[in-house]
């Protein structure tokens, strides 16, 4: 029903006025909210009788004392039409007398009064109990009904204040809200002014409550009325329900078992428990599925991996995080759990006691306060993977059926977590240990380098990829460095980068240049695309870097196929980037690789890495490069073994567990000395292969090395005599070792492939690269632009060939 007349001036619906009223029905106090409804200032109406105010007194109901509501009545104003009003009474006693208290409400068109809603106070309409308290200016209280007792607070009695039946902070706070409403006249809203109390019962209940001024017959403020409900099942209800969204929320979002227990118990406290802990089955932590249908124990025993309390540290006497939980008695209740999900609820502590008996469980397992605890297993695709226990211990009110069944609803959820954290980390480590295995040594050590490689597989939610570093020993004491970068993460990237890096060492083997071993390489992945099915060939590719170092000269030779350029910190401590000229990624084929040589300074160090060390999400590229060289720059020293700086400098770039994985390669550059080289220059003339015999042997000589004279004489005539006799033009011969092996080279101006046959027993030639292959530890020819070398390398130290069974291999005119 509308508003009579033509509505009230500065009253606006669904506003609450509050009229006390003495035994006799005598007004004796009256709020603002009255006046501006009704017109009429506290003189004209307090002493006065309500009904006089009434269109029709006799509409007055006798029994609305009762506290119920008496529903509409047509009121007159002082001016204007009459205006009808939503009508409710609760009577409140006093030490001698008692009061009635009456709200009165203008209402939205239609609607009932519990319905209306359109401003403060209104929803007290729509209360079964309704708990009142009138305050004197002083906030001491004067009278109350008996419904406050219902509404959760303790007996109020005339003269007490809140703070007596209330927490002292929050009465505090309380006190000083009322304050503001008999100062300033403005109400308090619903909601607004909250307090926590201890019931008949001890269970702590939530209060809000609503206040408005009261005044008397000379229109000052005579004190405060307030409005008490019971709110505890709503906030109850909505704590539940906070707890569960903020579970769906931020349980999940990682695939660490860990990490999600440690988000679980973060949910529960303090929002819902105030000791929460995770156990998991302890072969769950490492991927594993645990035995279906059996209780944790044996090998499948149980491991705190988190624990949260509300007050601070765990506390020093329960389990502590990584420890094993002891052995538990054979409780009916805990078996069902474990076997079909179910979740133990547990409001008595002596029964906890008598049900563990071990004085030293119970220190370990029950806190100190601890009065409710609510058990609930993580049971997911019919496995038991842990479970999660909550304990209340500094709030009063214990758990509830609705409390089990909510953390029931959070830990089902959360066990799918665990389940598929569970699942990745089996995967991720397989992965890894792949990968691991397919990756050389971290260290290696040569005559050309001494270097040290560092992977570290993508943490934090990420597949690992197919990074990859390799250090692969050439002839003639060169050595190549491999760096490289799978597209794609998991097995299969592991599986591919396994077939490149075995691509890589093969064809390094047939001493390409770099550039020509990248266009191989590129073929090669174009191959592994075609193979695959038509919806995966865009993900099948990869980056790589190659660089050839040679330590008798001391360049290094790089070709790049889409990969980050190399850096160098030289012995001084400066960093510079190789300018390289990249290519792009292998898999797209149609471009040949650019090689860039460059002079590299003896004691320097070689950094190769891949993107994962340089990418990263806060940071940009240019950005994530400057502090890789920046850290290298700091952490490289002549007197630092290169493992401990790739540890270093992947720990000082990285930002928590990476999102890529990441490779560094470290190597040390060395040169041989010059007085361990010698190189001659022979015309074509065989008569001049003596000479070479000659000077090599006085060399051999200076070295200590006379006991390899013999056969070097042997592979150097055959080679310079072959070379003279087939390629024609001027040949080149050098000389040189290191601590283990001899290497002797010749160079001619030809470039046809030598290949090892075995001479049959009429034929007067074709034995010298048998003869070669027998007194040489290995051999080979790699090409240039123009012309070829042919190389073999001796063991020092293994003896010459004098005692070799040469019979059948001589061919004299060879030598």
């Amino acid at each position: 029903m509308a508003i009579l007349g033509d509505g009230v001036e500065g009253a606006a619906v669904g506003e609450v006025a509050v009229v006390v009223l003495d035994d006799a029905g005598i007004v004796r106090r009256w709020s603002d909210a009255a006046t501006r409804l009704l017109g009429h200032a506290v003189p004209e109406v307090c002493g006065r009788p309500l009904t006089h105010l009434l269109a029709d007194p006799a509409q007055w109901n006798a029994d609305a004392s009762a506290g119920s509501d008496v529903g509409r009545r047509v009121f007159r104003r002082s001016s204007g039409p009459p205006i009808e009003l939503v009508v409710r009474t609760a009577r409140v006693a006093g030490p001698d007398d008692s009061a009635e208290v009456v709200l009165l409400s203008c209402p939205a068109p239609g609607g009932s009064a519990a319905e209306q809603g359109a401003g403060f106070l209104t929803s007290l309409f729509g209360q079964d109990r309704l708990g009142v308290v009138l305050f004197d200016t002083r906030l001491n209280v004067v009278r109350a009904n008996n419904l406050v007792e219902s509404a959760g607070l303790p007996p109020l009695r005339a003269g007490c204040r809140l703070g007596d039946v209330v927490r002292a902070e929050d009465a505090e706070e309380a006190e000083a809200l009322l304050r503001r409403v008999l100062e300033t006249g403005v109400p308090l809203v619903g909601g607004e002014l909250w307090m926590r109390a201890p019931s008949a019962s001890g269970q702590e209940r939530s209060l809000s409550a609503s206040a408005v001024r009261l005044g008397g017959a000379d229109g000052r403020p005579t004190g405060v009325a307030a409005f008490v409900t019971d709110d505890t099942e709503q906030r109850r209800a909505r704590r539940r329900a906070e707890v569960s969204h903020a579970a769906s929320v931020r349980i999940g979002a990682s695939l660490d078992v860990a990490r999600t227990a440690k988000d679980i118990a973060d949910v529960l406290v303090p929002a819902f428990a105030d000791l929460v802990s995770v156990d998991i089955v302890e072969v769950v932590l490492e991927g594993e599925e645990p035995a279906k249908g059996v209780m944790p124990s044996g090998r499948w025993r149980m491991r705190r991996v988190a624990a949260v309390c509300a007050t601070g540290p765990w506390p020093a006497d329960l389990i502590q995080v990584g420890d094993v939980m002891p052995p538990l008695p054979d409780v009916p209740q805990a078996r069902r759990a474990a076997l079909h999900g179910d979740t133990i609820l547990k409001t008595s502590r002596q029964e906890l006691e008598d049900q563990l008996a071990d004085p030293e469980v119970i220190r370990a397992l029950l806190p100190e306060k601890g009065h409710s605890l609510v058990i609930s297993p993580l049971f997911a695709r019919g496995l038991l993977l842990g479970f999660v226990s909550a304990w209340r211990t500094e709030r009063a009110e214990g758990f509830q059926q609705e409390d089990a069944d909510l953390l029931f609803d959070i830990a089902s959820r959360a066990a799918l977590s665990v389940d598929n954290a569970r699942r990745y980390t089996r995967e991720h480590r397989a992965a890894v240990e792949l990968q691991q295995r397919l990756l050389p040594r971290a260290t290696a050590q040569s005559t050309a380098a001494e270097s040290a490689g560092r992977y570290v597989p993508a943490g934090g939610g990420a597949d690992i990829s197919g990074d990859w570093f390799d250090v692969i020993p050439l002839s003639s004491l060169r050595v190549a460095f491999v760096v490289g970068d799978v597209v794609g993460h998991g097995l299969h990237a592991a599986a591919t980068m396994g077939r490149l890096r075995t691509a890589i060492r093969t064809l390094a083997e047939l001493e390409l240049e770099p550039g020509e071993l990248l266009i191989h390489l590129d073929d090669l992945v174009q191959q592994l695309a075609d193979e695959a099915a038509p919806e995966d060939r865009d993900t099948i590719g990869a980056t790589c870097l190659y660089a050839l170092y040679d330590p008798i000269t001391g360049t290094c030779a790089l070709a790049d196929a889409g990969h980050p350029p190399p850096a160098v910190i030289a012995p001084d401590g400066t960093v510079r980037t190789i300018e390289v000229h990249p290519g792009p990624p292998l898999g797209v084929g149609g471009m040949p690789f650019e090689v860039t040589t460059v002079h590299v300074e003896p004691g320097s160090i070689l950094a190769l890495y891949t993107d994962g060390l340089v990418e990263r999400t806060s940071k940009d590229l240019d950005e994530g490069t400057r502090d890789l060289l920046g850290s290298l720059s700091t952490l490289c020293g002549a007197a630092r073994a290169l493992e401990d700086i790739a540890h270093d400098v992947v720990s000082a770039v990285s930002e928590g567990p990476p999102r890529d994985d990441m490779a560094l390669l470290l190597a040390r550059t060395h040169l041989i000395p010059a007085a361990d080289t010698a190189a001659w220059q022979f015309p074509d003339d065989t008569s001049r292969v003596a000479d070479a015999r000659k000077a090599v042997a006085r060399r051999l000589a200076d070295w200590g090395l006379d006991d390899l004279a013999f056969t070097t004489e042997l592979i150097v005539s055959e080679l310079v005599t072959n070379a003279m006799r087939y390629a024609g033009g001027t040949v080149g011969l050098r000389l040189f070792h290191d601590d283990r092996t001899l290497v002797c080279e010749v160079t001619d101006a030809s470039n046809t492939q030598p290949r090892l046959i075995r001479a049959r027993a009429g034929d007067e030639g074709g034995r010298g690269l048998f003869l070669v292959a027998q007194l040489a530890r290995r051999w080979g020819s790699r090409y240039h632009r123009t012309g070829k070398t042919i190389w073999a390398e001796q063991t020092i130290g293994a003896g010459s060939g004098a005692g070799l069974d040469f019979a059948g291999v001589w061919d004299t005119a060879e030598i």
